[in-house]
């Protein structure tokens, strides 16, 4: 069975049950499981479904776009890990920044029952911690309707009235050469949410260590840890910084 043939089933079962299992899916369409998560991420790619751990699930087009929900759900257990690891450094009547990264966002699960504030530019972060024990201060000014986030001068103005005992950011590269970013957009925002806050980590995968993108946009004297899950070789050019490098367990 060719691939646009297995799409077909593969939505209609999504259409019927709302959801698809790997396993399940290789024995019904006779394929192995690595075809299955093949076809499932490029489907989730197209924005047709949702990526989840051992399978997908239908997408709800009056939830969260479909490219964030796709982006967010990469590597989900190697982020699920930094987010935990980021969790157990919040402590009630923290008030943290949250900015608008696919990984940030899956630090929501692990602190909503924690009696602390959160001030952050992201949609997905407001909806997702609403009805839980988390305060949430929306930042104001221009939609990015693709990153589903908030930015220009109204917000950069509207974070610098407050001040963060924590903030937790993603970047899109960083290097002994600094923090790299793809959107000047996102690095303004990083910048000022680093700037107000007491202590600043950045979450990020092993990928983005030693990487430089478009934008080389602050130094590392902005942040002071790292958590990812990185090995001691690929971290061992920070050595000499200053910034605590956290080692996620995945």
């Amino acid at each position: 069975m060719n691939f646009p043939k297995r799409k077909q089933k593969i939505i209609e079962q999504l259409n019927q049950s709302g959801e698809v299992d790997i396993k399940q899916l290789a024995v019904e369409l006779n394929i192995s499981e690595i075809t299955a998560r093949r076809d499932l991420n490029q489907l989730a790619t197209d924005g047709l479904l949702y990526r989840t751990r051992g399978g997908a699930t239908k997408v709800n087009p009056l939830e969260k776009p479909h490219s964030f929900v796709n982006k967010s759900a990469q590597n989900a257990a190697v982020k699920d890990a930094i987010c935990r690891l980021a969790a157990m450094q919040i402590n009630d009547g923290d008030i943290i920044f949250m900015d608008c990264g696919s990984t940030v966002f899956r630090l929501c699960q692990f602190i909503k029952n924690k009696k602390i504030k959160v001030i952050t530019n992201s949609l997905p972060v407001i909806y997702e911690l609403q009805d839980c024990a988390v305060s949430v201060n929306i930042i104001g000014g221009e939609l990015d309707k693709e990153r589903q986030a908030v930015h220009g001068a109204t917000a950069i103005e509207h974070i610098q009235k407050y001040r963060g005992t924590k903030a937790f950011l993603g970047v899109d590269g960083i290097s002994k050469k600094g923090l790299f970013a793809n959107s000047e957009h996102e690095a303004s925002i990083t910048t000022a949410f680093a700037a107000n806050s007491a202590y600043t980590y950045i979450l990020c995968d092993a990928g983005k260590i030693g990487r430089e993108t478009y934008l080389n946009f602050a130094s590392l004297d902005i942040i002071n840890a790292i958590i990812t899950d990185a090995d001691t070789n690929q971290l061992k050019g920070f050595k000499d910084t200053g910034i605590t490098a956290l080692k996620a367990d995945i």
